[in-house]
C-alpha cells in the first residue's frame, strides 16, 4: 500500500520524490502550492518512506513505479494533473507522460540524472545498498561521504542525508530500490522527449553541489522538450531545488505561465 497526502484545493499537482528519499523531499514541505490553490498529493514511492516495500525486492522498475502513479491518480479520480518529480520521480514521469500524454497538463522535472535508457556498472550503488542493509544509516553515509561533492557543501549534503534516511520505516526496502532503481530504463533515450507535447520545466542543478544530478543532463532534457524551459540556480548560490519554498513558487509561476 502507498501511502500519502494531499492538501489544497484546485487545479492537482502530483508531487514524486527521488531514490531514497521521502514525499516531503520535492518542495521539502513548503505550503507555497496549496497557498497558491493548487490541490497537492504527494506520496512515499513502494519502499520508500511509509509505503509498504514491493511484494518483490526486484519489483522497483520504473515500470512498476508509473504503475504506482496510475494507481494514485485513479484511486483520488483525477483525470489529468500537473505534475513535479525530482531525480527518479522526474524518469517516473516522463515515462508516464509518454505513455499517458491526455493524463498530463504540464509537468516540472527537477534535477534529472541520465538519458533514461537502463545502464550497466551500478555497482556503487549496490555498494551503497549493502552498506544501508548491513550498517544501517551510518554505513550508509561511510561508503557514500558525499566524497563527490566539493568540500562547501558536503557537511550540508551528509546532513541532508540523514534526516532523509531517518525517515523511511524499512530501510532494507530503501536498499533493495537501491539496486534496482539505478539500473533500470525509465525510457528509451533523450530522442524519446522530443514526443512530449505538454509544457515542461526543467529544474538544474550546478555540478558543484549535486554531481549525481549533472546540470549537462538537464540542459539536454530541456533542449529535447518542444516545450521546455530551463531553471537554475545562479553559479556559487545553493540548489534551487534544495530551497522547498523558492522552487514552489517557480512551479507556480511556470503553471500560471502555461495556463493549466
Amino acid at each position: 500500500m502507498l501511502r500519502g497526502e494531499s492538501e489544497g484545493d484546485g487545479d492537482p499537482i502530483v508531487l514524486l520524490h527521488g531514490l531514497s528519499a521521502v514525499r516531503r523531499y520535492v518542495v521539502m514541505g513548503s505550503h507555497a502550492l496549496p497557498r497558491a490553490g493548487y490541490w497537492t498529493v504527494a506520496y512515499d514511492a513502494r519502499g520508500h518512506g511509509e509505503s509498504d516495500p514491493a511484494p518483490d525486492p526486484s519489483a522497483y522498475e520504473y515500470s512498476d513505479l508509473t504503475s504506482d502513479l496510475c494507481s494514485v491518480l485513479d484511486g483520488l479520480e483525477i483525470e489529468r494533473a500537473a505534475f513535479a518529480g525530482v531525480s527518479m520521480g522526474a524518469h517516473t514521469l516522463v515515462r508516464f507522460v509518454l505513455e499517458n500524454p491526455d493524463r498530463v497538463a504540464a509537468v516540472v522535472l527537477i534535477t534529472p540524472a541520465y538519458d533514461g535508457r537502463r545502464e550497466e556498472g551500478s555497482e556503487s550503488w549496490v555498494k551503497l545498498a549493502d552498506a544501508l542493509e548491513h550498517g544501517g544509516i551510518d554505513g550508509f553515509l561511510d561508503e557514500w561521504g558525499a566524497r563527490d561533492v566539493e568540500q562547501r557543501w558536503r557537511e550540508a549534503a551528509l546532513k541532508n542525508a540523514r534526516q532523509r534516511l531517518e525517515l523511511h520505516d524499512d530501510l532494507r526496502a530503501v536498499a533493495a530500490a537501491l539496486r534496482v532503481v539505478p539500473g533500470s530504463e525509465a525510457f528509451d533515450g533523450l530522442e524519446s522527449l522530443e514526443r512530449i507535447e505538454a509544457p515542461a520545466l526543467v529544474v538544474g542543478s550546478r555540478d558543484e553541489a549535486d554531481p549525481v544530478h549533472p546540470l549537462d543532463v538537464a540542459e539536454r532534457y530541456a533542449e529535447r522538450l518542444p516545450r521546455g524551459d530551463l531553471l537554475v540556480e545562479e553559479e556559487g548560490k545553493s540548489p534551487l531545488a534544495w530551497q522547498g519554498a523558492r522552487l514552489s513558487r517557480a512551479i507556480a509561476d511556470f503553471l500560471e505561465r502555461v495556463g493549466t
